[in-house]
């Protein structure tokens, strides 16, 4: 044990860099002791211990030495509380390689970077249905006799169903865990997706399709759920950066996967490769991923569905009483029940009348609905005169999109996290133990000047060149700078709404998938016929110069209120 003189600073400014913590997290689970078996470890990952301050000097002496089986590469770290296999939580826990324990922080950085890796590769389902399909719209409209905008339509409703499904899903994790919404919504996903594959007519295939988007799409919710559950504020922006490359890149690997099979297999196979991807995930799903859920936040979140008379755990004196009492109760009962499931999963909308919740989502939905309309356009404008390129190099045009989300994710929550702490420093919040007070609007700084200022520009640069037919080359630049921009908004705003409400993450990345995808799906039936109507340079002005004053005009109400409206937010919340 190092010297506990060099434990206590000696200094303000030793105490200044002591380990840094947060004031919106929930401290409630302490760190124990507990041996590892031979079946719960796995070489996945060994952590360093987390640097202590010197208030807590005291209790660390007093903590008895660590089992000779910690010593081994393990899936946690040594303070971590394993729960036993016939005590986990979710369908089929105790088949997880991975242990569960009581507080997912207390995981290994490689295991919580394996877990938010799954969850990534599981957010990358639904977006890769809504297009995987668009390279053989044209295909099924023929097959079964319809029209384009009808064949158009089946992609539009699918993100419709990205946009509501989640705000059950999310309400529902919260009481039955994360790991089993991940297995019954990829087992739907799966059957949707085949029962899409063998349709016999339009209206078959797009019931099937929303069915199986609405399915996908819950990890959209839950996934961000689960990267707050294992991971802490002060690193959570990287890891949500990462995680979020799952949705962005989906729609860069569609379309080429999706060209390639409508040519060579026709356009029922992109289907089918559909169902191959959700049982191979349903498969990892299952034995790789633990239920991270705080039990203390679950049952929470049991109490708060919970009627009073149903929480009373005292037997009742007997009483007589008539048929229709009987009747009435169980009615009152049953009504219950059906608000619980329908009803209030719709309650968390209202979160939206508190500012820095709205401006957030709006400023995210704005920037995603904006990526849609970018698609279109790449589309519908590269596959017509003057480009006339194949279906398959038009899906290549994605790529420097694509690239610009991969940089913007591996550099970019970084930097989130940095800033953060920097506002910290500077404001000099430190509490009574000399550890940072970190708050949400810390991340929205010269990050988001940049990314305010980034990606409208760039929206006008495509534009402009793409109509009047520049080489494929510089618009092509523009949209890696879009990538750039439009990645940096939506890491930051999705890692500020799970610190916001952190005890219900889920509930609050709901919100947001909700009134984005409302704004994608509007944009993929409005986009193609204003490009037609007014070209690509007007309609990306529009969109870009719209972008570029309300965007700023978020940051700028943000860096000034937000901290006095987090406050009263907070306080009406509980």
């Amino acid at each position: 044990m190092p010297d506990s003189g060099k434990d206590v600073p000696e200094s303000s400014n030793d105490q200044h860099r002591i380990e840094e913590s947060v004031d919106f997290i929930d401290p409630g689970i302490a760190a124990k002791e507990v041996d590892i078996t031979d079946e719960d470890a796995i070489s996945i990952a060994h952590s360093k211990a987390t640097t202590t301050s010197g208030h807590d000097e005291e209790q660390t002496k007093k903590r008895p030495e660590p089992p000779t089986t910690l010593s081994r590469t393990t899936s946690v770290n040594p303070e971590a509380v394993i729960v036993d296999r016939k005590n986990r939580r979710g369908l089929f826990g105790s088949l997880t390689i991975i242990p569960e324990v009581e507080n997912g922080y207390h995981y290994a950085r490689r295991t919580k970077w394996f877990i938010t890796a799954i969850v990534a590769g599981c957010a990358m389902g639904a977006p890769m249905g809504s297009a995987i399909v668009m390279p053989a719209l044209q295909d099924i409209a023929i097959a079964f006799g319809a029209s384009s905008t009808v064949a158009n339509m089946s992609v539009a409703v699918y993100m419709l169903s990205m946009a509501i499904f989640p705000l059950w899903w999310s309400s529902f994790s919260e009481t039955a865990g994360r790991r089993t919404i991940y297995l019954i919504s990829f087992t739907m996903f799966t059957v949707f997706a085949i029962l899409s594959a063998v349709s016999t007519n339009m209206a078959m295939l797009i019931v099937m399709r929303t069915l199986s988007g609405g399915a996908a799409a819950s990890v959209q919710a839950v996934g961000a759920g689960t990267v707050a559950d294992i991971w802490e504020p002060r690193e959570r922006g990287k890891a949500m950066g990462m995680f979020y490359l799952g949705p962005l890149c989906g729609p860069l690997f569609a379309p080429i996967i999706g060209g390639v099979l409508a040519q060579t297999l026709g356009w029922r196979s992109t289907q089918w490769f559909l169902a191959i991807c959700g049982g191979l995930t349903l498969i990892l799903i299952t034995f790789a991923m633990p239920e991270t859920l705080r039990r203390q936040d679950q049952e929470n979140a049991l109490q708060i569905q919970q009627p009073t008379s149903e929480k009373t755990t005292a037997r009742p004196d007997l009483t007589r009483v008539s048929t229709r009492q009987s009747v009435q109760v169980k009615t009152k009962s049953t009504l219950r029940t059906l608000r619980r499931y329908f009803l209030d999963p719709l309650i968390v909308l209202t979160w939206l009348r508190y500012p820095p919740v709205a401006l957030t989502v709006y400023y995210a939905s704005i920037t995603f609905g904006s990526l849609y309309c970018l698609n279109i356009s790449i589309q519908a404008s590269f596959s017509t005169h003057p480009y006339n390129f194949k279906t398959i190099i038009v899906g290549l045009l994605y790529i420097p999109g694509s690239m610009g989300y991969i940089l913007a994710s591996v550099f970019g929550g970084k930097w989130i996290d940095k800033i953060m702490h920097r506002e910290a420093r500077k404001a000099g919040r430190y509490d009574e133990f000399g550890k940072l007070i970190l708050r949400p609007e810390d991340r929205m700084r010269e990050n988001a000047w940049i990314a305010a200022v980034l990606w409208p520009g760039a929206l006008l640069w495509y534009g402009w060149t793409v109509q009047y037919g520049t080489i494929w080359i510089v618009p092509m630049i523009a949209n890696f700078f879009f990538g750039v921009g439009s990645m940096l908004i939506f890491s930051l705003s999705s890692t500020m709404l799970t610190e916001f409400m952190p005890k219900r993450a889920s509930a609050g990345i709901a919100i947001n998938n909700f009134v984005r995808n409302i704004c994608s799906f509007t944009g993929a039936v409005v986009a193609e016929p204003i490009i037609h109507a007014i070209g690509n340079g007007w309609f990306m002005t529009i969109l870009g110069l719209w972008s570029l004053v309300t965007g700023l005009m978020v940051v700028f109400a943000m860096g000034r209120w937000s901290s006095r409206w987090r406050v009263r937010m907070v306080a009406a919340l509980g």
